[in-house]
């Protein structure tokens, strides 16, 4: 299956930072999430918690990014970043 990429803005380093930690974050919890079991109620349930938390702070990234820079959006479309660069794009897979 072909990607479609298009670089469609850019954002500051400190704004690359702050996603970055988020998105680390959230590989770190799905990581836990698969080798806990919900045996460990307290645990997983923090986890949980703690996953839906960080789910919601990177969804509000990209829309705070996307309406202050005003990026394109497009139906069966998301948003990506390169953490090198800073560059976003708009990516269909």
């Amino acid at each position: 299956m072909q990607t479609s990429k298009k670089v469609i803005g850019k954002v500051s380093e400190s704004e690359r930072d702050e996603i970055r930690l988020l998105f680390e974050r959230k590989n770190g919890l799905a990581e836990l999430f698969r080798s806990i079991t919900p045996n460990n109620e307290e645990l997983y349930q923090k986890v949980v918690a703690d996953m839906g938390r960080t789910t919601a702070k990177f969804q509000n990234w990209w829309d705070e990014m996307a309406q202050k820079y005003q990026w394109e959006s497009i139906e069966g479309y998301r948003w990506e970043i390169n953490f090198d660069d800073c560059d976003i794009f708009l990516v269909k897979d």
